[in-house]
Formats: C-alpha cells, sequence, structure tokens
C-alpha cells in the first residue's frame, strides 16, 4: 500500500546549499524530518524510507523538483507493470521488473523528502503523488491477472479471480486511507490547528517493531519483493494469494477502525 498517511513539517533552519552540501550532510538532514514509524509496515520502515533518503539526497543535490521525482518514479513502477503483462515471466524479466519496483518505490518516499528540505512542497504535487499511485494500484493487479492468464497453467480460471480481487482490495485501501488522511487534517483546521495541507508528526515517537511486523503483509515493498517468484508458477501463485487474503482481513480491519476514528471527529 501506499506509505501517505502522515507528514512531517520540513526541517528547522535553512536547507543546505545543493552545491555545497555532501550526500552524507543532506542524507541526515532528511533524516531529521523523517515520517513517523508508527504504524509503518517492515519494509516501508526499515528498507524504503532510508533507501529513498538516499535518492531524496542525490535528487536534491541534483536540482530535481520533487515533481520530477514522482515522474521518474512513475517511469520506474509503470515500465514493471508493462513488462509483467507483456512478457513471459522469465528469470530476467522478474529480476528487472522487481528491480524497478523496488527503486520506484524508494523514489515514491524520495519525493516528499524532496519537497520538504527544498520547502517546494504543494498541494499540486501532493496531488499529482496521489494520481500517480492511483494509477500504480489500479494496475498492478491487473497485470498480474494478464500474466497469469497469458502464461501460467492454471488449476482452475477461478483463479484469474484473485488478482482481480486484490486489485479491488488495493484500490478500496488506498481510497479510504487518503480519505481519512484528508478528514483528519480538515478537522484539525476546524479546530483551530494546522494547516490543512501538513499534519504534526513527531519523526522520533516511539513505534513497535513487533507492528511493523505484523502488518508486513500490508507492505507494497514486500509485494514488490515477491515479484520476483513469478517464474515459479505454483510458488508465486500460493504467495500471492496469501498477501491478497492477508490485504483483505487488514482492510476490512482498517475500515473498522477508520469509520470508529471518524465518527469521533468533530466532536467535542
Amino acid at each position: 500500500m501506499a506509505d501517505v498517511d502522515e507528514r512531517p513539517a520540513a526541517p528547522p533552519g535553512p536547507a543546505p546549499d545543493r552545491r555545497t552540501a555532501s550526500r552524507q550532510e543532506v542524507v541526515e538532514r532528511l533524516a531529521a524530518a523523517q515520517k513517523s514509524n508508527r504504524g509503518a509496515a517492515g519494509y516501508s520502515r526499515w528498507v524504503n524510507r532510508p533507501l529513498g533518503r538516499q535518492f531524496a539526497a542525490v535528487a536534491y543535490r541534483a536540482g530535481c523538483s520533487p515533481n520530477q521525482v514522482s515522474l521518474l518514479s512513475a517511469a520506474c513502477t509503470y515500465l514493471a507493470i508493462v513488462l509483467v503483462a507483456t512478457l513471459r515471466p522469465t528469470w530476467p524479466m522478474a529480476v528487472g521488473a522487481t528491480g524497478l519496483l523496488v527503486i520506484g518505490y524508494a523514489l515514491d518516499s524520495a519525493d516528499g523528502q524532496v519537497a520538504r528540505l527544498s520547502g517546494t512542497g504543494s498541494v499540486a504535487g501532493e496531488w499529482l503523488d496521489h494520481v500517480l499511485d492511483a494509477i500504480k494500484i489500479a494496475t498492478f493487479h491487473l497485470a498480474v491477472a494478464i500474466c497469469w492468464f497469458r502464461h501460467f497453467d492454471l488449476q482452475h480460471a477461478a483463479w484469474l479471480l484473485v488478482p482481480l480481487g486484490f486489485s479491488a482490495i488495493s484500490s478500496v485501501f488506498f481510497f479510504a486511507l487518503i480519505l481519512s488522511d484528508l478528514l483528519r487534517r480538515v478537522d484539525r483546521v476546524k479546530r483551530g490547528g494546522t494547516s490543512v495541507t501538513t499534519a504534526s508528526v513527531n519523526p522520533n515517537e516511539a513505534a513497535s517493531v513487533l507492528r511493523s511486523l505484523v502488518v508486513l503483509p500490508n507492505d507494497y515493498g514486500l509485494l514488490c519483493l515477491v515479484m520476483v517468484l513469478l517464474p515459479l508458477h505454483r510458488t508465486f501463485q500460493g504467495v500471492y494469494a496469501l498477501l491478497a487474503a492477508a490485504n483483505a482481513l487488514f482492510l476490512l480491519a482498517g475500515l473498522s477502525r477508520w469509520l470508529r476514528e471518524m465518527r469521533g471527529l468533530g466532536r467535542g
């Protein structure tokens, strides 16, 4: 799933000079404005966000805008999706597609970090980021369904319902996540809090390691890694189906929790 729930403010003080600051200096500055790890799944927390910081530092020093990083992320991800949908799942294809997905996801983390560090974040940029994510989520599992239909010796045609169902689960989860985040921010503004475009988040807030491991099946990064198993048809089918079932359970739990939270907004 998309890693979008909360956004910290920009790091304090002036941004480092792109021309003179070292990559390590930029990385350390970015770490000071990292999202809270509260609720973050394992791959996003321990792999994707640190990798995204490295990409963000390179992009910042190169003078790239957040939107350029977002578009580069989308290009990597969409190319991987096209490969899955159009090519036979050989090992070179699976490794290449997985690599593109991993890079695309890290860049998806990097764009917001560049925006916070450079102070160039905007509503239009956030809109673009979410729309690009929505396209990814709407097409990812459809590409898997096409791959299964064209190249897998499925035991029964009903297997195609698994990626189609996974697509619906992912789309509903993403919409509910984005809508809940928006309504929280609107509620804060109504209460006289921060701007609707920001959230007050402590990046050093304690986060449960156990929870990060428990919600790992819901982590888009794990799904990216699983794609390397595509040439092992039966193995991939089994692992993918387990992830789909786990995500269905996470969706039901999330919808219940978000509904209770939304009922509490605006009260008091």
